[in-house]
């Protein structure tokens, strides 16, 4: 792997890792609050984090809670951004192998 190249997936596994820890967060205080009666945080910020790449931690954190599991459009739409993903990883993995692949210039 190019040096440079090193530095963006170190960075994205960064990001990754700190925007899905968010969105476990996020989920968990949520289901803590609706049990509590406290403040909730809203549907769309729940989306919006998992939009940004917490899709994963936001599916695991739902499940793991029991938390808005039977809630609609809010699961078809968290389902979908969590495909989005999946389909965007998949082509950015194909890039990636593709310029591997490609012979180094002299």
């Amino acid at each position: 792997m190019p040096a440079d190249m090193a530095g963006w997936v170190v960075g994205a596994g960064c990001w990754l890792v700190g925007i899905n820890s968010i969105a476990v967060i996020a989920f968990h205080h949520d289901k803590r609050m609706a049990r509590q009666g406290g403040w909730r945080v809203s549907e769309e910020t729940l989306l919006a984090i998992a939009l940004l790449g917490g899709s994963g931690g936001a599916l695991a954190a739902r499940a793991a809670f029991r938390h808005k599991t039977r809630k609609q459009p809010f699961a078809t739409r968290l389902q979908a951004i969590f495909v989005l993903h999946g389909l965007a990883l998949a082509g950015l993995a194909m890039v990636g192998l593709t310029l591997l692949a490609a012979p180094s210039s002299p």
